[in-house]
């Protein structure tokens, strides 16, 4: 099987692009990026060095996307990341925004047409819609805010997380509405012209390598500040850091990927929650506390404010997962942390070249 992966030097697409090498030998793989982001060009030497070949294409350009090599499967891997993308001071204008995530995805889906390919998309927890999550009762409970049990849920929300079935009705933010259009054009494409296509929301993605930024990476951002002493502050929620979020290996997703390639979704079934989980879910002050007691005092400054779409706590609920596939997340959470933390130390230099 030969697979096309789009955003091949990112964090997902190159960690997946290598772990997928390792555990399935056989398969072809090859990928496209168009190196706009910091530290992409160090990945694309890592990658052509494990014998992966990297392709320069852009995506938001049509012609690019024709011209590749045929291909059996995409992942596409390829996206603005940050849910503060295309609003004022985030550096992305909301039309480039959409370029990326919207335009492109339909540049990829038009080769999948054409080149009779499946097509799996790397999709997002900030489909899901804000207010009924900024609703949510909370309570502080070892620094870290969690869901109060005498609430009334909506439709999809539980003390586990949040399920496929969680509204996706606006406002979700100008990226979250990005995937959800990607989403539900990627599942129209698939029925329309018969090729499989499987969605795949992930919480938020975190290892080693990963880019030095908070808005795309929030625990290896975290760690590397921590790590070099550079300044950090709580943003929102009173400035003490309880918001919640649950983090993923990308590796946990390899096997899941492979299945995937291998078949075609029932009706319906197209659509899944990958995540951490309760499991592997950490609140920012908590992540300081861990960072505090590896690199010892970390100063860090208070803004109370809330910046446009913050959520004090998302946690996906991937027990569909386990039923659909017997997925549940392999890497431990303090494993991950590790990880991010022996990266840090061999790379001093990381947020001055990936920031």
């Amino acid at each position: 099987m030969k697979i096309l992966i789009t955003g091949i030097c990112g964090f997902a697409g190159s960690t997946l692009a290598r772990h997928l090498r390792e555990v399935k030998p056989g398969l072809e793989i090859f990928g496209v990026d168009n190196f706009i982001r910091a530290g992409s060009e160090r990945n694309r030497r890592a990658l052509q060095a494990a014998g992966i070949p990297v392709l320069h294409a852009d995506v938001r350009v049509s012609e690019d996307v024709a011209g590749l090599p045929a291909a059996d499967w995409v992942l596409d891997a390829a996206a603005q990341p940050s849910v503060l993308a295309g609003t004022v001071g985030s550096g992305t204008s909301s039309r480039q925004l959409m370029q990326h995530n919207l335009e492109g995805t339909i540049n990829v889906l038009e080769y999948c047409r054409a080149q009779r390919a499946g097509f799996t998309l790397l999709s997002t927890s900030r489909v899901y819609s804000i207010p009924p999550l900024a609703a949510l009762k909370l309570e502080i409970r070892d620094r870290a805010f969690r869901p109060a049990r005498d609430q009334g849920w909506p439709l999809g929300g539980s003390e586990a997380g949040v399920a496929e079935t969680f509204s996706v009705a606006p406002p979700v933010s100008l990226y979250g509405a990005s995937k959800v259009c990607s989403e539900t054009l990627a599942l129209e494409y698939g029925l329309t012209f018969q090729f499989p296509v499987w969605i795949n929301r992930l919480g938020v993605l975190a290892g080693a390598g990963q880019f030095g930024r908070a808005d795309q990476g929030i625990f290896s951002f975290w760690i590397h500040s921590c790590a070099r002493k550079r300044p950090l502050k709580f943003i929102g929620f009173g400035g003490e850091g309880h918001q919640v979020r649950d983090c993923l290996h990308p590796q946990d997703l390899g096997e899941i990927l492979i299945r995937q390639m291998q078949a075609s979704p029932a009706p319906g079934a197209a659509v899944t929650n990958f995540a951490g989980g309760n499991a592997n879910r950490m609140s920012l002050r908590q992540l300081h506390d861990w960072c505090e007691a590896r690199y010892g005092n970390c100063p860090v400054n208070k803004e109370p404010g809330e910046r446009p779409f913050d959520i004090p706590w998302l946690v996906l609920d991937s027990s569909l997962a386990e039923q659909r596939f017997g997925w549940k997340p392999r890497r431990k959470l303090e494993s991950i942390l590790e990880e991010i933390a022996a990266h840090a130390q061999a790379n001093p230099d990381w947020l001055e070249h990936t920031a």
